[in-house]
């Protein structure tokens, strides 16, 4: 193997190294509308387990359910 070729292997080997550094720096960003995104879904699926756990609580709902055991 002559000069020219170890020469262009360690060029080729270093962008290669700087490559995967910025790969492995970046894969762990997330974007602040992503972010965003998230929380809001977070806060609607909240409040619809708050309204679900309202309806199963209410003695209306327990009574209903009470008389169709008795079916």
């Amino acid at each position: 193997m002559g000069p020219f070729e170890i020469a262009a292997i360690a060029i080729i080997g270093g962008l290669a190294y700087s490559a995967y550094e910025v790969h492995s720096k970046n894969k762990n960003k997330v974007s602040s509308k992503d972010v965003d995104d998230l929380k809001l879904e977070l806060n609607n699926v909240k409040q619809r387990v708050a309204t679900l756990e309202s309806i199963v609580t209410d003695k209306s709902y327990q009574l209903k359910e009470q008389i169709d055991r008795l079916k």
